[in-house]
C-alpha cells in the first residue's frame, strides 16, 4: 500500500514562505527511526519555533482531521494530540477501547483513511500500529505501544534542549524498567549526541536489539551504557528520568516489581550523583514513594511539567511536518 497513491488532501492554508517546513507527506511514526537524525532535528526547531510564536500557524492544518484511537487511558498524549491539530486549525475524533476486535485492522485504516487526514492510536501491541501503518494511506503516528514511545522522546529532546541550549554532549541516565520509554530515548537521544545510561534490574533490561540499533545508529562519538548499577548511570548525569516501575497491562506483576525495583528508586541521594546542575525527568503519571520520592519529583530541578507541555509543542511540529 503506497501512501503517495492516496487520494489528493486539501491543500493547507498555511504559506510555506513563512516557515521553511520540511515535508513529509504520507510519512509514518510508527517508531522512532522513521525519522533520520536530520529530521529530528529539524523538528526540534521547528517545536520551538512553535511554541515560540504560535500566531502564524494558527490555519495551517485548516480543513485537515485526525483519527485518535486509544486503547489505553490517556491524559497527556490525548489532550496534547487533540489541542495540537486544533490549535493548528484542524479537528480530531477519538475512539476508545480495542481496535481490532470488531472487524480486522486492515478494514479498519482503510475506512479511516477515507475520512480523515492522520491516524494516531495509543495501542498495547507495536503489532497494531504495523498493521495499521501497512493499509493505511494517510500517516500513522505511534501515541505508544508496547515497544516504543516516540512522540514522549521528541518532547523530551525538547526540554533538554531548552534546559541546556544543546543536545549534543548531554548525559541522560534513565533509571528503573527498560520499557518503551527507554528504547524510544536510546534510540533517539543517541542519534542527536546524547549520551544514555540505563540502569534496570536483572531481567529488565531494554531489548537487545534495541539497543544495538541505538548502537549503530548513535551520533560519532555517543556512548550508550546498560548496567544493573543506578549509582555509576547517574553519576555525572545531565539528567535524571524514571518511570512507573509497573505499566499498564502488567498490574498482575505489580508486588513482584516493587520487590525487584526497591534499589532503583530514584531519591535525594541517587539524584545527588549526578551533576549539581542535572534535572530530573519523568514522562508522568508518576507513583510517587516508588520509582521517586516526593523531595526529588517536587524540587526545583524537575522539569516533568515542562516535558508534560512540550508534548503539545512537538506534537505541534510532527503534525506540520506528516500532513
Amino acid at each position: 500500500m503506497n501512501k503517495d497513491s492516496a487520494a489528493p488532501l486539501r491543500r493547507s492554508r498555511y504559506s510555506a514562505d513563512r516557515a521553511a517546513l520540511w515535508k513529509l507527506p504520507g510519512r509514518d511514526l510508527t517508531q522512532d527511526l522513521d525519522l533520520s537524525a536530520r529530521e529530528l532535528s529539524y523538528l526540534l526547531d521547528l517545536a520551538a519555533r512553535v511554541k515560540q510564536d504560535p500566531a502564524p500557524f494558527a490555519t495551517a492544518l485548516a480543513g485537515r482531521y485526525l483519527s485518535l484511537l486509544f486503547e489505553k487511558p490517556s491524559l497527556r498524549t490525548r489532550l496534547t494530540f487533540e489541542l495540537a491539530i486544533k490549535q493548528l486549525g484542524g479537528d480530531a475524533v477519538l475512539t476508545t477501547g480495542p481496535i481490532g476486535d470488531r472487524e480486522p485492522l486492515k478494514d479498519v485504516a482503510r475506512n479511516l483513511d477515507r475520512w480523515t487526514h492522520g491516524i494516531v492510536a495509543r495501542t498495547f501491541s507495536q503489532a497494531t500500529i504495523e498493521e495499521l501503518a501497512r493499509w493505511s494511506r494517510v500517516p500513522v503516528i505511534n501515541a505508544l505501544s508496547d515497544r516504543y514511545h516516540p512522540c514522549q522522546a521528541l518532547a523530551d529532546m525538547l526540554t533538554l534542549k531548552e534546559c541546556f541550549g544543546r543536545l549534543e554532549g548531554l548525559k541522560l541516565a534513565f533509571v528503573g524498567d527498560g520499557n518503551n520509554v527507554a528504547h524510544s530515548l536510546l534510540l533517539t537521544g543517541a542519534r542527536l549526541g546524547v549520551h544514555v545510561a540505563v540502569a534496570t534490574p536483572a531481567g529488565y533490561e531494554p531489548s537487545a536489539a534495541i539497543v544495538e540499533e541505538a548502537r549503530r545508529h548513535a551520533a560519532p562519538g555517543v556512548r550508550i551504557t546498560v548496567t544493573h548499577d543506578a549509582a555509576e548511570a547517574v553519576r555525572g548525569a545531565d539528567a535524571v528520568y524514571t518511570d512507573v516501575w509497573t505499566s499498564m497491562g502488567q498490574e498482575a506483576e505489580s508486588e513482584q516489581r516493587r520487590r525487584d525495583f526497591r534499589d532503583y528508586q530514584v531519591d535525594e541521594n541517587l539524584f545527588a550523583l549526578a551533576k549539581r546542575s542535572a534535572v530530573f525527568m519523568h514522562c508522568l503519571p508518576s507513583k510517587r514513594g516508588e520509582e521517586v520520592t516526593d523531595a526529588v519529583i517536587e524540587s526545583e530541578r524537575s522539569v516533568v511539567f515542562d516535558q508534560a507541555e512540550n508534548r503539545l509543542h512537538a506534537q505541534k511540529a510532527l503534525l506540520l511536518m506528516l500532513l
